[in-house]
């Protein structure tokens, strides 16, 4: 079994008197920045100007720095830019201000674990890594909760990664729910790996597969849509307060039966083997090297795999049927809200 810490495990006086770099302003380097200065911790915020998160970094009362300087300035540097951009913003701009002290912060292993970024020895390397968007990390930590954490040491320089790492987690409110022990290897493979196989890859071609089954069948594209998913929502939502047995007690049985007898023909032997296939791809490096590659290249594969994407049928429909339902666009706070069993439709 894992270890899990909580509050009592971890002391914000590891980073009395240090100075943490937020590299990249994005969703989560907003969210764990506010966090952290919430929490009395001496922020630097590095955004390249003209963006908006640049702006939304001002607005947050933060003076946003270059990374050679906020690298200069601080003891923890986190790299929180995108993965394919992170090793060059190390090599250019992190790399001359290392020194015997200072530590390394990641909230995704990908470029230590796969060997784009190798830090010098004599420094700390830790990651802390929310389970949750950044825009959650900030609702939960202002409304006295907090989102669960990875946490793993790489480089234990000084004796003190972990506390300074679970400090970390504490600062930004991940220990007031629990914070997972992990390393960089498992972290990376299994975040990768979901994304492609369940969350991202299989589910959105599940769902465009069903809709076209529909469709060619004959039957109308919005029924399709909704079937095959609008009402993704409903189930994902049951799934994530109860489990999937919690979501069969929740569905009507007919629907709990077709889920026993049905899945493993959809999801079978062949889908089990290409998720295999998948998971060696990703241990390998081979998926590692094939991204970082796209991106040199200006990603000819991204932007056509991105275009097929927008131009599926199952996207014009679906917006035209979302602009009927005006609460889909309720505020984040709103729609952030926790699912309660009588949101999920009966016989759904």
């Amino acid at each position: 079994m894992a270890k899990i810490y909580y509050d009592q495990d971890a002391d914000l006086k590891e980073l009395k008197g240090k100075t943490t770099a937020i590299v990249g302003y994005g969703i989560q380097g907003r969210g764990q920045g506010l966090n952290l200065r919430d929490s009395g911790i001496e922020v630097i915020i590095s955004q390249r100007p003209g963006g908006k998160n640049y702006e939304l970094a001002l607005e947050d009362g933060f003076k946003p720095v270059d990374a050679e300087e906020a690298a200069r300035k601080a003891d923890i540097i986190q790299l929180l830019a995108q993965d394919h951009l992170q090793a060059e913003i190390y090599r250019k701009s992190v790399v001359p201000h290392l020194k015997p002290g200072k530590a390394l912060l990641f909230s995704h292993g990908f470029n230590i674990h796969f060997g784009y970024i190798k830090p010098p020895k004599d420094i700390d390397v830790f990651m802390v890594a929310p389970k949750g968007p950044g825009a959650l990390v900030r609702s939960q930590f202002l409304e006295g909760g907090g989102v669960p954490c990875l946490v793993a040491v790489h480089q234990n320089a000084s004796g003190r990664a972990l506390q300074l790492a679970l400090a970390h987690a504490k600062a930004i409110g991940g220990t007031r729910a629990g914070v997972i022990e992990t390393t960089f290897r498992e972290e990376t493979e299994t975040d990768l790996f979901g994304e492609q196989s369940v969350l991202c890859g299989g589910l959105s071609e599940l769902i465009r597969a069903g809709y076209e089954t529909l469709v060619e069948a004959g039957y109308q594209p919005e029924m399709a849509y909704f079937e095959c998913l609008h009402e993704v929502k409903l189930i994902v939502d049951a799934i994530f307060v109860a489990g999937i047995s919690g979501m069969h007690r929740r569905v009507s049985d007919t629907a709990e039966y077709g889920d026993y007898t049905r899945g493993k023909r959809v999801i079978g032997r062949e889908a089990r083997e290409a998720m295999k296939k998948i998971l060696q791809e990703i241990r390998s490096g081979d998926f590692a090297r094939e991204w970082i590659e796209e991106n040199r290249k200006g990603r000819p594969n991204f932007n056509r795999f991105k275009a097929e994407c927008d131009s599926h049928p199952v996207e014009k429909i679906g917006a035209e049927l979302r602009s009927m339902m005006r609460w889909i666009q309720e505020s984040p706070k709103k729609q952030n809200r926790k699912v309660s069993k009588e949101k999920v439709k009966s016989g759904k």
